[in-house]
């Protein structure tokens, strides 16, 4: 099975006053992390949905050479949604037959739950999800099947909707804790990566 991961990168980051991808854990952003810890076993590709200062974001964040990137230009009326949308695009334009979905904002992840969704995609599962402590966590995947309906996705609901009207779909496989973990603020970030936002 062909699977490509997308980090979800073109948010503005309004909360914590840049775009995230830029933000650090040590010397690396989330954005070259995620992208490397999505580069497991399995996983064919890494692609990243840029948007907010899409330029600079690419000319900053130390991606791997070998990542590709793509810019959603409709990410500020769009939403998530329209960066999951522009994911799928390039992850089918590269013959995936299913994807990963990362939030760049999910820096913690371990590789073994990437490695966890990747092994329940490859056994057949349409979506794989991690689990830990009763919540969903990072990243999603989804096989070719669930496409139709994440493109259709209402944009308040995003992803969550097709979780919501797919339980049957879902395959729950064990996560870390660090898979749960969303910073979002300034606060997340000094409780979470240990320092301030500069």
């Amino acid at each position: 099975m062909r699977i490509v991961a997308v980090v979800l990168a073109a948010g503005a980051g309004r909360r914590i006053g840049g775009p995230k991808a830029l933000l650090h854990v040590g010397a690396q952003s989330f954005l070259a992390r995620a992208a490397e810890r999505l580069a497991r076993p399995g996983v064919s590709e890494v692609v990243a949905v840029l948007g907010h200062q899409a330029e600079r974001v690419r000319a900053e964040a130390g991606l791997p050479a070998a990542v590709a990137t793509v810019v959603n230009a409709g990410y500020e009326q769009g939403g998530m949604v329209s960066s999951v949308r522009a994911g799928l695009q390039a992850a089918e334009a590269r013959g995936a037959e299913a994807v990963l979905l990362h939030p760049v904002d999910h820096p913690l992840t371990a590789g073994d739950t990437v490695d966890a969704v990747v092994a329940a995609l490859q056994s057949g599962a349409r979506i794989a999800v991690p689990s830990r402590d009763g919540r969903r966590g990072h990243p999603g995947g989804f096989a070719a099947v669930t496409w139709p309906a994440l493109r259709t996705a209402p944009a308040d609901q995003g992803v969550r909707a097709v979780l919501a009207a797919h339980p049957d779909w879902i395959a729950h496989v064990p996560g870390d804790e660090g898979c749960l973990v969303g910073i979002d603020t300034p606060a997340d970030y000094e409780r979470w990566i240990g320092g301030v936002v500069r």
